[in-house]
């Protein structure tokens, strides 16, 4: 027979707050879904790992889903009415997808966002050359990474060459198991005392991360620089393109590897580009699965975030404001944008995007009880920023207690947190510019370890809460 609780013991579980895990609330059936859905996600890591490859890939889910193209039913002056799906995808590297709602677009939007966009290793416009029996490839890094970590890695080569005549011949080598790969070479330890006396931030230069691409020369003495002919008679016969066609390329190295679980449990998944895949994945998962609700539902996946969310790709852009104008125009029979404003102004946002969890070998950058836990569930970040809150998003206590409430009563397991200490750590996301819209914006998504590196680290039972969260707030009133 269990005792009588204290009234201390009362008083202290009425009043106090605790974290909690999100193992220990889930059930086996619980436990289950998330294994399944990240099952799922891993062919998005697998298949998505550029902002291009993962716009194609959303869009095959969109159409297979009923989604029909807005510019095509705009085109035809179509209207559109309730249960309507509609998608747009700009510039082959954003994407913008919607379910119209019951309630007036008047009355607001429940929205969710993230960015597709991801650190890597971009190839520069005039990149080969050839020196001391090796053809390389110069490249210049993609968002904010520790060099040191992207070196002696295995890279395969993802984009699109554009030639002169127009024609866009895309690129993907090294994901098939025949592929070649491609590496960052460093120095030899034997030979790295100088190099191993430098700052962190110096040990690996930008400008030489070359990417090793080949060796054999072309078999004629009467050339110079016979490996790159070769390397180029290679591209050449394989997609038709010559060396001036790098200069109208995308071409992005990104890491070899395939999505993996982490641990005896299985209970972790180890992939590049989980920041921010880990929260596109989800918000795009529970669009396709939710049901209709009282107002349009919409998510829009934006490219550009790691590098300032700049372009007319980036969250920066007029690309949602764009998408919601087209909408408005098609449903209803008046349109200006006044009603665009009042649309802006009434609707709310989940900004999806990673927070730094906890890891134990470091765990003195951060403030322990405003710090983001693997396995606690999704992670709620009221403000972003840095050292003051400068490039902050600052959702109101007033939508911060709205999404706190819905998230309670779905049992939907959370947490808060900042990403590390006050004047140690900092970051921003889409957030803020799309608050600078009118729209209530918190940021919320999945705790990671080794953010930025090759190879990033969630907890499955974190993204699961994550894509509850989504849908929930999807489906909301």
């Amino acid at each position: 027979m269990s005792e009588k609780k204290s009234q201390a013991e009362v008083l202290k579980e009425k009043l106090s707050y605790e974290v909690k895990n999100a193992w220990e609330q889930c059930d086996e059936v619980q436990i289950k879904k998330a294994f399944d859905l990240c099952e799922g996600y891993k062919e998005y890591l697998d298949k998505g790992k550029t902002e291009r490859e993962f716009s194609a890939l959303v869009e095959r889910k969109l159409r297979k889903a009923g989604y029909q193209n807005l510019q095509e039913l705009l085109n035809k002056g179509k209207k559109l009415k309730k249960g309507d799906k509609v998608y747009h995808v700009n510039k082959k590297k954003s994407v913008a997808f919607a379910i119209i709602g019951e309630k007036p677009l008047s009355e607001g939007i429940n929205m969710v966002g993230a960015h597709i966009d991801s650190p890597r290793i971009d190839i520069k416009q005039n990149p080969l050359y050839e020196d001391s029996g090796l053809v390389l490839m110069k490249t210049h890094y993609y968002g904010g990474i520790k060099k040191y970590q992207w070196v002696t890695i295995p890279f395969s080569l993802h984009g699109v060459v554009v030639k002169t005549d127009g024609t866009s011949i895309d690129i993907c080598i090294g994901e098939d198991d025949g592929d070649p790969v491609f590496t960052i070479t460093d120095l030899l330890p034997h030979l790295a005392q100088q190099q191993m006396q430098k700052k962190a931030t110096e040990v690996i230069s930008g400008e030489d991360m070359n990417l090793l691409l080949g060796s054999q020369p072309y078999n004629d003495k009467k050339v110079k620089d016979k490996i790159k002919l070769n390397i180029l008679k290679i591209l050449n016969d394989k997609y038709g393109i010559v060396e001036e066609d790098f200069l109208s390329a995308e071409l992005e190295a990104v890491p070899n590897f395939k999505a993996r679980d982490i641990g005896l449990d299985r209970s972790m998944i180890g992939a590049y580009g989980q920041d921010d895949r880990v929260c596109s994945f989800t918000c795009v998962k529970a669009m396709l699965d939710i049901q209709l609700s009282g107002k349009t539902a919409l998510c829009i996946l934006t490219d550009k975030e790691e590098v300032g969310s700049m372009g007319n790709t980036g969250a920066q852009s007029n690309f949602l404001k764009s998408f919601i104008s087209k909408i408005i125009y098609l449903t209803n029979e008046s349109y200006s944008d006044v009603l665009i404003n009042i649309c802006l102004e009434n609707s709310s946002m989940l900004s999806a995007d990673v927070n730094s969890g906890v890891d134990p070998s470091y765990a003195d950058v951060n403030d322990k009880m405003n710090a983001s836990f693997m396995g606690n569930g999704v992670v709620v970040q009221k403000y972003t920023g840095s050292r003051g809150k400068y490039d902050a998003s600052d959702a109101n206590a007033e939508y911060m207690g709205t999404i706190r409430r819905l998230f309670n009563e779905k049992n939907i397991v959370w947490q808060t947190a900042e990403l590390g200490k006050v004047d140690q750590g900092g970051g921003g996301t889409i957030a803020q510019h799309v608050a600078n819209l009118g729209v209530d914006v918190l940021d919320c998504g999945v705790p990671i370890l080794s953010m930025h590196s090759p190879m990033e680290v969630t907890s499955k039972i974190d993204v699961y809460m994550c894509y509850s969260a989504m849908k929930a707030f999807l489906e909301s009133k």
